[in-house]
């Protein structure tokens, strides 16, 4: 069984989860759920940021203590995720001991190589990204991701980290290694970046004490990110040596705002400390109200857990990933847009297409064979069947998780319209079309389990129930799928799978 380690960003501790951070993690437990699927090992990790100069100041603002702040937003981001069923198997905080262990281990086998030495910086500095700016970065004297916050011009003597000697050394490794950096466009904007040169970057600050403690200096804190991005390897035991029974990931899952920092810095830090770079770094895009960020008027309809409430949890998981590219951006016009998309979405996809189908299938093979179904040949069905399953497979593999979807869903919607063709309720009025009322029944039957296992990286208890109302036990492998299929359709149920609704207007 081989291992596959997958990472997310480590969610910072300044705020509530929002619907970025659920389109992030629904993303990546698709993946987690998706390569469990077909026998690997995996390793699922996610966490929070909790240190920083942008906590300490929320934290201060509340006139309370930052590790109260943070446990309390740790215990709210935690609850959301187990509501969306994310199946990770860690969660770091980076103020925990272990990772603190870590940073230093970390920084101390960084500095051993002479990668980090003393001087001062004058400059700015933006609380919002926690980040370092150059003059050519800012527009209009702010930063362009937190253009409503004051940048702030920072002088102080930190240890600085010799981010410009790897400068030529990354260019190599994006080259020899395309998979290192995916889309291709967050590859090709990374290259871009390192044609102009590489500046040397704090790897401390001394006038910020809510942090990781600078190893053997006092008075100075490891820089947020040199203590953010070491979690990786933190969650799976460095510096102990059986952290490399996991490392490298396999892939770390991030938003396109933090690239440079994954694809750019964390790797110059890996090849300074002497150890393997990731085998892949995804950057998502964004889920875009009008253009930008939400409104605060919007936000309060677009709350998480009205969102997930709305039509359960499974359904807000389906639409995330079926209505947000994982590659790219998606704009809807408004909040009172997107609560419609999910209300249609909803009702064709999963009322309609396939809680429907499932009805249907189930309906006429117990009324027309008792629930047991059998075949004696293959049909223009199973040919669809197999073309999607390779489908799926592929853009899977490929992280293409909205055509992975869109490839299962295609099994659904080629069911109902054989069924519009064969009109099994008049097979059933002929004894000479027994033999092709069973091929029928039995690749509907099949196309449900087939879409039921599928479709389990994306909506997980409702794909069981589906598996079960098929006569399943519990969900196979994909290795496994066609050797287990249903063959006893149990009885009718009295719920349905995914009730219609009619549709709300605004935050109704």
């Amino acid at each position: 069984m081989s291992r596959y380690y997958l990472t997310t960003a480590i969610d910072y501790s300044n705020g509530d989860p929002h619907i970025g951070h659920a389109y992030e993690k629904v993303g990546a437990d698709v993946v987690a759920r998706f390569r469990r699927l077909v026998g690997e090992d995996v390793h699922f990790v996610i966490g929070m940021d909790e240190h920083g100069q942008k906590v300490a100041q929320e934290a201060a603002a509340q006139d309370r203590p930052p590790q109260e702040l943070v446990d309390e937003l740790a215990v709210r981001f935690e609850s959301v995720w187990q509501r969306l069923n994310i199946s990770h198997d860690d969660f770091i905080r980076t103020t925990e001991p272990r990772h603190t262990q870590a940073v230093q281990a970390l920084v101390r086998r960084i500095q051993d190589t002479g990668d980090l030495y003393r001087d001062r910086y004058e400059g700015y500095y933006c609380t919002g990204c926690e980040a370092f700016k150059r003059e050519a970065e800012l527009e209009d004297g702010r930063c362009p991701i937190h253009p409503s916050r004051e940048i702030a011009w920072t002088d102080e003597e930190n240890w600085f980290f010799r981010l410009s000697a790897y400068t030529d050394r990354l260019v190599t490794h994006i080259e020899q290694h395309p998979e290192f950096i995916q889309p291709e466009t967050r590859r090709n904007e990374i290259l871009r970046l390192l044609e102009g040169g590489l500046d040397d970057i704090s790897a401390s600050r001394s006038r910020v004490p809510w942090g990781v403690p600078f190893p053997d200096e006092e008075g100075h804190t490891v820089y947020v990110w040199f203590d953010a991005l070491p979690n990786y390897i933190s969650a799976i035991g460095y510096p102990e040596a059986g952290f490399s029974d996991r490392w490298p990931a396999a892939l770390h899952i991030i938003g396109k705002d933090i690239t440079r920092f994954h694809c750019v810095i964390w790797p110059a830090m890996l090849l300074s400390a002497g150890l393997d770079l990731p085998d892949t770094v995804w950057g998502h895009g964004f889920v875009k109200i009008g253009g930008g960020k939400l409104s605060k008027s919007e936000a309060s309809l677009l709350d998480l857990d009205q969102l997930i409430e709305r039509h359960g949890p499974d359904a807000f998981r389906y639409f995330l990933l079926r209505e947000i590219p994982w590659d790219r951006d998606r704009d809807f016009p408004s909040a009172d847009a997107f609560l419609q998309q999910f209300d249609e979405r909803y009702n064709s996809d999963l009322a309609n297409d396939l809680g429907n189908l499932l009805n249907r299938s189930v309906a006429m093979a117990l009324k027309y064979r008792d629930g047991v179904v059998t075949r004696s040949a293959a049909t223009e069905l199973d040919t669809v069947i197999d073309s999607g399953l390779e489908a799926y497979d592929t853009a899977m593999r490929e992280h293409r998780l909205h055509e992975g979807l869109d490839a299962a869903m295609s099994i659904v919607r080629a069911a109902n319209g054989f069924i519009d063709s064969e009109q099994p309720w008049k097979l059933a009025k002929d004894p000479a079309q027994e033999d092709r009322l069973d091929n029928v029944l039995a690749a509907l039957v099949r196309a449900l389990a087939t879409t039921a296992v599928i479709l389990e990286p994306f909506i997980p208890t409702k794909a069981a129930e589906m598996w079960k109302r098929l006569g399943g036990d519990e969900l196979p492998s994909l290795e496994h799928l066609t050797g287990e299929l249903p063959t006893t359709v149990p009885g009718r149920w009295d719920t349905v799978l995914f009730p219609r609704v009619e549709k709300e207007s605004g935050g109704g």
